[in-house]
């Protein structure tokens, strides 16, 4: 390449990357003016990855930590996107702003997803002040999407006060959204397991607030007694929090105002209690690490399909022929990207 053919090239680049700054300000700027036409769109960036979506929400970061984020999870079935929006026309009768982020299933076979969350509210639609926003796991396993933290934050810039994640219907150890919520609200239905159900570990150990939904149903009573029976089980130090098994059907509304209180209440003895903080702690520690575990996934990928993958192949073939440990050729990989990232190469 010619000193002019370069210098060409870097203009170009140059030009690319302060008009991507440009178009960041831009929709941060926006985005954090309550503009729910900006916020989608920049949720679209941070779902679709790379550079403009991490600077964005970058730019973003500091305009966050003011929105109480609430995970609701449970078994498919239980109601969950019901009770979400049973809960978005309680909050908006109390006078909050609430984001709503609804994460489905992706197809294992063809990668889509159906994202009909959103089928179930759409009374709220029209709302000014309720966002929803459906996401797919794009084979994310825990129930949630890998860009929903970076979602939230979003919605927290926007100003929403209230933001609850919707994990997809999940079993007794996808348990991800405590990585990401203040308060999580565990729903169970009756009829979906049997007594011993109740007990095991797992999803139910992280509730703050269980939910006994479809309450108008057989069974229900049962449900919450068990409920209740676990909890005594569980260890607790003296002052701790002690989740409340609440009662409700969210198709009929019935029960909503208590979940809403119990929500407050939970929010209330986490900032008294000293809890809000060392959650904080805890959701940014374990965000910061599966960054970083993506990122050292991606620097190795990167090396397996660039010009020294033939080497890395040939150490996949080596495990195959059980002539390598798996332990081993991992920590070769990883020793192999390290060196690539150290020489630039």
């Amino acid at each position: 390449m010619s000193r002019a053919d370069a210098h060409l090239s870097g203009a170009r680049i140059s030009l690319r990357a302060d008009t991507m700054i440009a178009d960041v300000e831009s929709l941060a700027s926006q985005i954090v003016e309550g503009s729910t036409r900006a916020l989608a769109r920049g949720l679209t960036w941070v779902e679709s990855g790379g550079a403009r979506a991490e600077a964005l929400c970058a730019r973003l970061y500091p305009s966050t930590g003011r929105a109480q984020v609430v995970g609701l999870t449970g078994a498919p079935g239980s109601g969950k996107s019901t009770l979400a929006r049973a809960l978005a026309l309680v909050a908006r009768a109390r006078g909050r702003t609430m984001g709503i982020l609804a994460v489905d299933p992706s197809s294992p076979f063809t990668g889509g997803a159906i994202l009909g969350d959103r089928i179930r509210m759409n009374d709220l639609a029209l709302d000014p002040g309720v966002f929803i926003r459906s996401m797919a796991t794009r084979g994310a396993l825990g129930g949630l999407s890998r860009a929903a933290a970076d979602a939230v934050d979003l919605m927290d810039a926007a100003g929403l006060g209230l933001v609850l994640v919707e994990t997809v219907g999940v079993g007794q150890d996808e348990v991800d959204v405590m990585r990401l919520a203040h308060t999580i609200i565990v729903v169970s239905a009756p009829g979906l397991g049997d007594d011993v159900q109740a007990l095991k570990a797992g999803v139910l150990e992280i509730a703050d607030v269980h939910v006994v939904n479809k309450a108008d149903r057989e069974g229900a009573d049962r449900t919450v007694a068990e409920l209740r029976a676990m909890l005594t089980l569980l260890p607790s130090a003296e002052g701790a929090w002690i989740p409340p098994v609440l009662p409700a059907s969210a198709a009929r509304d019935e029960g909503i105002e208590a979940i809403a209180d119990a929500l407050d209440s939970h929010m209330a003895y986490q900032k008294t209690s000293g809890e809000l903080e060392r959650r904080r702690q805890k959701i940014v520690t374990a965000r910061v690490l599966r960054i970083a575990q993506d990122l050292v996934a991606e620097a190795v990928l990167a090396g397996a399909l660039g010009p020294e993958g033939a080497a890395r192949a040939s150490l996949l073939e080596r495990v195959v022929r059980r002539e390598m440990a798996p332990h081993a050729c991992a920590r070769a990989l990883l020793a192999q990207a390290a060196s690539r990232a150290s020489t630039g190469s």
